[in-house]
């Protein structure tokens, strides 16, 4: 069988045809009933599909499992599978591509395509720009990750329909030192007599206080807070991560066995889906080396979820004490799968990227890099969980982050609304990040503007309003599409076609196998030319182009699956 790269060579790339989109209607102009909602976005960051203790995990989400019990928990709900693409989509209600970020911020100038510039198109329409003309007060908190430092403030927050802003424009930061800290346009700095500082904390804190001014207004208000938790460097106060030592001292065998074990109790997944095999690259725990190292890397990823989870009570808390929680959405979910990625090391003189310090505030060398002489957790340390733990994030799917796989674009998704919500539980309606827009936009009764702000008209909505599920029905049947550097997919009712780059497609059976076990392309060829032929649309209605594009840089190709570590090779205990 060909590649999907190889398929989209051929002629059925320029000539299936023009694909339209499932759902371009306008919101309804007219909230659902009474005084309009006040909406809360909540975002985590490299989170992955078990992560909270409501799918499955051991790590305590107290919080977040208080709105799942009082709300919607969606089992099939998916983003696209890297921050900013998936910002992007969140942000417009577009696939990534029609918005501009079909790649990374840092690609900024490198290619010669809309769909790649790195900085958001101002020929979308973001969810802020939307809800202030339809009447809203519109804040944020966290991370916004949609455009290049150093081009300037045209795509700042601010510029693109918040009132308010409090949180870091790149993409990563220290924990307790963060670069690119902004307070609505401004560029901030951590007072080095601010011992206690801790990012989670501070946007949970701003999340609170912005809550607070809001309502006292005579708007409603959407809040927008887009955690960095549980992003690398892993960093959290020492009294944090007490909280989970020795938890991990089973290793990532029993803790994969024993998530899937919940997850199956819960209705989450299936029975008949296998959990999917280690990855090959990691050892059985017996094996492994550094065993204390290992441990401290998840004590430290846990108590990161742990603080994330504290926050988010905050701005519960806050809505409660205001008495305006019944009339509040929340959604709450993560920008893409847990993450693989094992940091090496970084030169303490030169080649540092921006957001990776050089010292502390307090002048100590932060030694960045994954290596088992160096416990992870404090401000001197910049390192990652990496490839077992990710693996353990995503359980029971395939992959990770950047992938196009289920482990790299499933994401819990929890909505409460008490005054909104006819049904509760957990729903196997298939969702997309895509869809979080249209569904603002339905609640608030706010139509989809006309103009962007670069008066053109945008493109129509991709996603289609969740409001009808929250009401307890269905959605009719669509197609959803993914592509990141080359790994792509396309979900048609219960199949999925995906792709691996440079792999051949696979075809699964997703109600069957969503864990993809088993692959079927081969018994089913006419059904991959059908929806290789419906990809290959869709890629060049909004933009995709064939991976690697000649601009790209060799070391930005991923060729399958990061190597491993030479740790990870050994085999003493």
């Amino acid at each position: 069988m060909s590649t999907r790269r190889e398929f989209l060579q051929t002629g059925l790339y320029a000539g299936a045809g023009t694909f339209m989109p499932w759902s371009s209607q306008p919101a309804s102009a007219e909230p659902h009933a009474g005084r309009r909602p006040n909406i809360v976005f909540i975002l985590a960051d490299d989170m992955g599909f078990s992560d909270l203790g409501c799918y499955g995990s051991e790590i305590e989400t107290p919080h977040i499992d208080e709105l799942a019990r009082g709300g919607l928990r969606f089992s099939d709900f998916h983003n696209s599978p890297r921050c900013c693409p998936s910002r992007a989509a969140l942000m417009t209600g577009l696939y990534s591509h029609q918005a501009g970020m079909g790649m990374m911020t840092s690609d900024y100038g490198r290619y010669p395509y809309p769909a790649y510039a790195g900085d958001l198109s101002e020929k979308c329409v973001t969810i802020a720009e939307a809800l202030r003309a339809g009447g809203y007060t519109t804040l944020m908190t966290g991370k916004w990750h949609l455009t290049p430092l150093k081009i300037g403030k045209h795509n700042y927050p601010l510029q693109r329909g918040f009132d308010r802003y409090y949180g870091i424009i790149n993409g990563a930061a220290s924990y307790f030192d963060p670069a690119s800290l902004t307070s609505d346009n401004d560029p901030i700095e951590v007072s080095k007599d601010d011992k206690d500082y801790y990012l989670t904390n501070a946007i949970g804190d701003h999340s609170a206080k912005f809550i607070e001014d809001a309502a006292h207004g005579d708007k409603p208000f959407f809040l927008y807070a887009a955690f960095t938790a549980g992003h690398w460097p892993l960093m959290a106060p020492e009294d944090a991560i007490a909280k989970y030592k020795g938890r991990y001292a089973g290793g990532w065998d029993a803790l994969r066995k024993s998530r899937h074990s919940k997850q199956l109790a819960m209705g989450l997944v299936k029975p008949e889906w296998r959990i999917t095999p280690r990855d090959a690259r990691v050892p059985a725990w017996e094996l492994a080396s550094f065993h204390p190292w290992e441990q401290r890397r998840m004590e430290v990823y846990a108590a990161q979820i742990d603080l994330l989870d504290q926050n988010v009570g905050k701005i519960v808390s806050k809505l409660r004490q205001l008495g305006i929680l019944d009339n509040t959405l929340i959604c709450f979910m993560s920008d893409n799968g847990g993450n693989y990625e094992e940091m090496g090391r970084a030169s303490q003189r030169e080649g540092r990227p921006p957001f990776m310090p050089y010292t502390t505030k307090d002048g100590l060398p932060v030694i960045s890099g994954n290596d088992p002489s160096i416990m992870p957790g404090p401000a001197t340390t910049y390192q990652s969980y990496g490839i077992p733990w990710g693996n353990t994030s995503n359980t029971p799917f395939r992959l990770y982050k950047h992938y196009a796989h289920e482990g790299g674009i499933s994401t819990p998704f929890i909505v409460h609304w008490p005054g909104g919500l006819k049904r509760s539980g957990i729903t196997h309606t298939i969702g997309h990040e895509i869809d979080v827009m249209p569904t603002c936009l339905d609640v608030a009764g706010v139509p989809y503007p006309t103009k962007s702000i670069a008066g053109t008209p945008p493109p129509p909505l991709e996603g289609k309003s969740l409001f009808p599920v929250f009401q307890g029905r269905e959605l009719t049947e669509r197609s959803l599409f993914w592509e990141h550097e080359g790994n792509s997919a396309v979900r048609e009712g219960k199949w999925k076609l995906v792709s691996q780059f440079p792999d051949c497609w696979e075809l699964y059976d997703m109600e069957k196998d969503r864990t993809e076990m088993h692959n079927l392309a081969d018994q089913f060829p006419n059904k991959v030319r059908k929806m290789a032929a419906d990809y290959a649309a869709w890629a060049k209605r909004v933009g995709v182009q064939p991976w690697p594009m000649p601009q790209t840089p060799s070391g930005a190709i991923r060729m399958g699956a990061m190597p491993s570590p030479p740790y990870l090779m050994h085999d003493r205990i």
